[in-house]
């Protein structure tokens, strides 16, 4: 009699569509950071609970590199129609799935026409999100294009879901006046690749590392003038290192800049003695998500963040990292670190169990899950 229903349980379950969901984004898989340590990382954990996912997605490898460059305005004309061309093409085909996952826009320019579409479809809709996005913030390759844009357009965009998931609590209070069903996951960091190698590190020279992209370099450069003064006091005994602005060049610290990939990515970060994220204190770093932060944290680097947005709900100062205010901080913080090696090694430690107990992929898949099957 057991045998019995257990075999129909089982004929049951194969019979079971699986939950078909489009995704609808900017990027291609692994190349955006936004999208990496917002879902991609969850979805072999979800695709072993029976959900498929297609990537619809507006930038090819070619088109990328043409879309984010200084001028080429004829060619990102086209770029632009074809997105116009690849989003209509996935109207036509919401009808086969069960799920339409929109992250952070459906298109660049500034209109809900898709996302209205989707929400129309009689499908569920899912929304995420993990920046100030309703602000603008263009790459320096369009910014004289940013009107086209519109970020106000958000705010419709969130009206157009079934659920929108935040990546914190700040960015959640921005969504909620336009739908009631809001979620906060935190930007999440897979701490089984995000490993702790401590002998890449601690060599005769010190090294303090940041890590983002040519466009947020500006906030490294924050806090120039306290790197140029700990250049002065420890003179060789300490270098300076960038990964993401292969082009960035400053001949006073004499800074090491390389590009981020992928399979480097672990390695680079673990060269560092120091991370730092310096950030301004405006409405676009509050919601800000510390992933820069936490992808220290996760390999045991002793962190230094401003003390804004995010930062301040991940970071106990003098417990897992520290938080600085101003540039006085910046540079005793500093100080301390490049001095106290088992101080690094405490915060760095803490650091990581932080990032474990509750901004990894294991802390946050379960509530992942329950958002895609209560959607």
């Amino acid at each position: 009699m057991f045998l019995g229903a257990l075999l129909k349980t089982i004929n049951f379950t194969q019979n079971l569509k699986m939950p078909q969901v489009l995704i609808l984004c900017a990027h291609r898989p692994k190349r955006s950071p936004s999208q990496r340590y917002r879902f991609e990382q969850y979805l072999p954990f979800l695709e072993k609970q029976g959900f498929s996912f297609t990537f619809s997605y507006l930038l090819n490898e070619q088109d990328d590199k043409t879309f984010y460059a200084q001028g080429k305005f004829p060619a990102k004309i086209f770029i632009l129609l074809k997105s116009i061309f690849i989003r209509v093409n996935d109207c036509f085909r919401f009808k086969h799935y069960d799920i339409i996952f929109i992250q952070r826009e459906a298109l660049f320019l500034g209109t809900s026409f898709f996302e209205k579409r989707a929400f129309r479809s009689g499908k569920k809709v899912m929304f995420d999100f993990d920046d100030s996005i309703w602000l603008a913030d263009t790459s320096p390759g369009n910014k004289k294009w940013e009107w086209i844009k519109q970020p106000e357009k958000f705010f419709k965009n969130v009206s157009y879901a079934h659920c929108v998931i935040a990546g914190n609590a700040y960015l959640a209070s921005k969504a909620e006046p336009y739908n009631n069903n809001v979620k906060i996951i935190p930007t999440s960091i897979d701490t089984h690749f995000h490993i702790p190698k401590p002998e890449l590190r601690n060599k005769e020279t010190l090294v303090i590392g940041w890590s983002g992209s040519i466009s947020t370099v500006k906030h490294f450069e924050m806090i120039l003038p306290v790197l140029i003064k700990l250049k002065d006091v420890y003179k060789n005994n300490i270098r300076f290192k960038i990964i993401g602005g292969k082009n960035y060049k400053n001949n006073l610290l004499e800074v090491e800049a390389i590009d981020w990939s992928e399979e480097t990515e672990v390695d680079e970060l673990n060269s560092f003695d120091i991370g730092i994220m310096p950030l301004p204190d405006d409405e676009w770093t509050k919601g800000k998500c510390g992933l820069k932060g936490l992808s220290y944290m996760a390999c045991e680097i002793p962190v230094i963040m401003s003390k804004v947005g995010e930062n301040k709900n991940i970071i106990t100062h003098a417990q897992n990292g520290f938080l600085a205010h101003d540039e006085n901080e910046w540079f005793e913080l500093l100080k301390q670190l490049i001095e106290n090696k088992t101080l690094r090694e405490t915060l760095g430690k803490a650091g990581r169990k932080t990032v474990i107990e509750k901004y990894s992929v294991e802390a946050n898949k379960e509530n992942y899950l329950e958002v895609f099957l209560t959607t």
